[in-house]
Parts: C-alpha cells; structure tokens; sequence
C-alpha cells in the first residue's frame, strides 16, 4: 500500500505521471488492486496527514517490483512524479508461510526509500 502527498497545485501533474506510470505495473507481474481518492468525509479518524491518493498494489515478486522502479519508459517521466509528490509512504506486506499458516510481515517505507520500522 503506498500513501501519497501531493504538492498543492500539481494534481494535473501527478495524473500525468499515473496515466503513464499505472498501465506499466502489469509489464512486472503487478496488480493495481485499489486507487483511491479520499474525501474529507472519508477520514472517521486519523492521527497523521491526510494523503491525496492511496494505492493498493500487488506483485508475484519482490523482484518485479524492483523491475517496475527500474522500467525505462517509467524513469523517463520521474521528472513529472518529483515535480508533483511531496511524499510518500510504502507500506509493504509480505507473505510469510509457517506449517499451515500464513502470516503477513509489514514494513513502512518512505519515498526515500529507507526502512522506517520493522
């Protein structure tokens, strides 16, 4: 799951970089499982800024998800992702298999990419 902000004022931008950025998740084995877009009236409670976007993606492989950062078509227009997102935050799930129970393991990214909890 990824938490954006957006810069006030690039929306127009930000969706220019999603038209481009969205289709090519399924070049890597990926799902765009949920886009939302949430209102004020969406928020019961929160503790943290409110994000513009939310997304729900899901890839076979950690190591599709690493091709679809790396796809050329999709850094050619990076410029458009920095110039319009403020911040983001990747919340990353992933499968953990244990006898017959599976478990989920989460772990919270920035948009610097550096682990920020465990």
């Amino acid at each position: 799951m990824q938490l954006i902000y957006i810069k006030e004022g690039q929306e127009k931008i930000f969706h220019q970089f999603e038209n481009i950025a969205i289709p090519i998740i399924v070049k890597y084995n990926g799902k765009l499982l949920l886009r939302v877009r949430p209102s004020q009236e969406s928020f019961i409670e929160y503790h943290i800024d409110k994000p513009y976007e939310i997304h729900l993606v899901e890839f076979e492989t950690e190591k599709d998800f690493e091709n679809f950062k790396l796809d050329e078509e999709r850094k050619q227009f990076l410029h458009l992702k920095e110039q319009s997102i403020k911040t983001s935050i990747l919340i990353a799930s992933y499968h953990l298999k244990s006898g017959s129970s599976t478990y989920n393991r989460c772990s919270l990214k920035d948009d610097r990419e550096q682990w920020r909890r465990h």
